[in-house]
């Protein structure tokens, strides 16, 4: 074999195995992928809700608690990818079984592909109208150069992250700055009363919803981690700290203010083209994690490597940015419902059966029905469920049916 077909057949990307020793990271390749990751546009665009619909405390109280549940439930996701070296969708054909994780698979690629179009078409559509670009062009040239840097891996991810997570960080505080001068101090940027004020359960459903879905995929990129202490450490700063300070940068640009939108808070203070650099790289981080997440799925399903099928999911999710951007967005947020029980299923699996991730060669049933009903009915509960919090109920509920059935299939087995 040539030194060209050598390289066509490795899997660096460990699509398909548990990653090896040689390819494991340090802290800081681990960190600027996650804290790239949560740097999100749609977080500030939730913390900007959340600046205009509470007072300064329950502001606080509903970021810290929310992001507090996301770094515990991501945390344990982070040390279950070290541990075993594997992606979600490996980890999944363990507790689904082996046609089982096809659902989970499915559901998690489709999700991906479809936030990936719609990233796409969130930078192209205000960046067009402001500096006269045709659309579709932009579209077209956003698309390809996000798949390309998702197609060359983590390394490629972690690159991009240490430059655009200084940046995002810079313009960020710059904008809190601004916003606070404005009002003449921090104590004045939350309105006492509000005018529309939210329920704090409400509040907390959009912080713990923002992230909760994607969360779910991050075995994808602890799994590279040399330790169990540097992925779980890397992963609850970029959930506890890096999605909290997303939420300030929103919160104080949307009290001041009045408008939610991160993109028109710094149109508003002046920021035109920092705010079209930094949207651009904001979306082009996390829209690499979701490809990357979206290659390894459909590897499973389909046994090829990851990256021809980053290539596959970043046409698709290119060629239909527009019409998901316009159509599909409420059918991603419901499908993005149901993702969450898959962590919670991998979670408790694990520790339930943490010899058979041991054993070497170890086969597992072709359809754990338990783990499927308990997807299915978590989400249900998290969509019908009209109290209390619907992405925690969504994983309560999940985990509760999944244990009853994995203690069941434990007693006859």
């Amino acid at each position: 074999m040539s030194d060209l077909a050598r390289k066509k057949a490795v899997d660096t990307e460990h699509s398909l195995s548990a990653v090896d020793a040689a390819s494991r990271q340090g802290f800081w390749a681990v960190l600027v992928v996650m804290v790239g990751f949560t740097f999100f546009s749609p977080s500030m665009t939730a913390g900007g809700n959340l600046g205009i619909g509470l007072n300064m405390k329950d502001f606080f109280l509903a970021m810290i608690l929310g992001n507090a549940f996301l770094g515990i439930y991501t945390g344990a996701l982070a040390y279950i990818g070290q541990s075993t070296g594997l992606t979600l969708d490996l980890l999944a054909r363990y507790s689904f079984g082996e046609k089982g994780s096809y659902l989970s698979s499915v559901l998690i690629s489709f999700t991906q592909i479809g936030w990936f179009g719609v990233g796409v078409a969130m930078f192209a559509l205000p960046v067009g109208i402001l500096l006269g670009i045709n659309t579709t062009l932009l579209i077209i040239v956003t698309g390809v150069l996000m798949t390309a840097t998702a197609y060359y891996g983590i390394k490629a991810l972690a690159v991009l992250g240490s430059v655009a997570v200084p940046l995002i960080a810079a313009l960020g505080i710059y904008s809190v700055n601004y916003g606070i001068n404005q009002v003449n101090g921090f104590a004045n940027v939350f309105a006492d009363v509000p005018a529309a004020p939210i329920t704090m359960a409400a509040a907390l459903s959009i912080v713990i919803g923002s992230f909760v879905s994607g969360g779910t995929s991050t075995p994808n990129f602890t799994r590279f981690s040399k330790t169990s202490k540097i992925a779980v450490w890397a992963t609850v700063i970029a959930f506890f700290i890096g999605n909290s300070i997303m939420f300030v940068f929103g919160a104080v640009g949307g009290a001041v203010t009045g408008t939610p939108d991160i993109f028109d808070i710094l149109i508003t203070q002046g920021l035109m083209i920092p705010a079209i650099i930094v949207l651009g790289l904001n979306i082009w981080t996390t829209n690499n994690n979701a490809l990357y997440t979206a290659g390894l799925g459909l590897a499973n399903i389909t046994k090829i490597q990851s990256k021809p099928m980053v290539l596959v999911g970043g046409g698709i999710g290119t060629a239909a940015a527009l019409w998901l951007y316009n159509n599909f967005v409420s059918y991603l947020s419901l499908l993005g419902g149901m993702i969450p029980p898959v962590g919670v299923v991998i979670i408790i699996h694990f520790f339930m059966n943490r010899k058979q991730y041991e054993t070497e060669g170890f086969k597992p049933v072709s359809v754990n029905v338990g783990a499927i009903a308990a997807v299915v009915v978590g989400a249900a509960a998290g969509v019908f469920v009209k109290w209390g919090i619907a992405p925690v109920n969504s994983l309560v509920v999940s985990a509760v049916v999944f244990f009853i059935a994995e203690t069941m299939n434990k007693k006859r087995a």
